[in-house]
């Protein structure tokens, strides 16, 4: 195989009617490192809306159990990805967010919001810092990939296109980004599981890494101190370099998945799908809400 070759995949696909496959190739082959980093940065902007941040910090799990959340997030939303929608796997994986979603009272508002953060922020990440720039057939098909997740989640007036997505996205946080005790501590909690796994007398820097991918209006949300200019440069010359090296590497032959990141720590002897994430009461997972949109058998 020659570097574009998945491209030229790609190319050769229809984003509205392959999008499953073009994001297979996008996410597990062409960038699964760099669509890693992006959705953690994505999910990690949704606690600067006080709204989001005040509930996921008062349920405790993001705070007390971070590790764990961060597993079982990554791991329902890898399922549906490697698996699709159709499948016994992605319907389960659906079925699980759904009934975690159903046990709160969450706006229409912020689930888009948060579906947006999953088409915008991988999009511009990788047009950043990625090895190429993410083509056009691809940001058309990861528009429909996230407009049929969000069907599947129930979630209404849906953005069509790629840049009406990264439009939604802007408009919600010039309105919504502000200050909430809870969101400081969620974030906290986030940026010490990160700094968590590395050797701990790297956890400073870690941190610090971190923070300087921040843009301003996230700082001022959680009242962090704006990086040091130099230290802006350094990572984001960092990641620019790392992009040029694997830009010369030979294209991934076999798929790499979320769930073999080596961040997932929580699962040593493997998962069922089924019992990821968190359960209210006495109830079994298929007594509560299920995927909204039907299934053919």
């Amino acid at each position: 195989m020659k570097r574009f070759d998945w491209l030229r995949e790609i190319q050769r696909l229809d984003p509205e009617k392959d999008f499953l496959r073009i994001y297979q190739i996008t996410a597990t082959l062409e960038f699964p490192w760099d669509v890693t980093r992006a959705l953690e940065l994505a999910l990690y902007r949704t606690y600067a809306v006080p709204s989001i941040g005040r509930l996921l910090g008062e349920t405790g799990e993001f705070v007390d159990r971070t590790q764990k959340r961060y597993d079982d997030t990554t791991l329902l939303l890898d399922a549906v990805v490697e698996h699709g929608f159709a499948s016994e796997t992605g319907r389960s994986a659906i079925r699980r967010i759904n009934q975690m979603h159903r046990s709160y009272d969450i706006s229409n508002d912020d689930m888009r919001y948060v579906l947006c953060t999953f088409v915008a922020i991988p999009g511009r990440w990788l047009d950043r810092y990625g090895w190429r720039r993410v083509s056009e057939h691809e940001r058309r098909a990861m528009a429909a990939y996230y407009r049929t997740l969000g069907r599947h989640m129930g979630i209404q007036d849906i953005p069509e296109t790629y840049d009406d997505f990264g439009r939604c996205l802007d408009e919600y946080e010039d309105a919504h980004f502000g200050w909430d005790e809870s969101g400081r501590a969620v974030s906290d909690a986030t940026l010490d599981l990160m700094a968590s796994w590395y050797p701990a007398p790297l956890a400073p820097l870690v941190r610090g890494a971190s923070k300087a991918l921040l843009d301003d209006p996230l700082l001022r949300a959680f009242r962090y101190e704006s990086p040091h200019p130099a230290a802006r440069a350094l990572v984001h010359g960092a990641l620019r370099a790392r992009a040029k090296a694997v830009r010369l590497l030979p294209p991934r032959r076999t798929p790499h998945h979320a769930r073999q990141n080596p961040e997932i720590k929580g699962y040593p002897n493997g998962y069922d799908v089924a019992e990821l994430g968190t359960f209210h009461g006495s109830s079994a997972p298929k007594r509560l809400g299920a995927c909204p949109v039907p299934h053919g058998k």
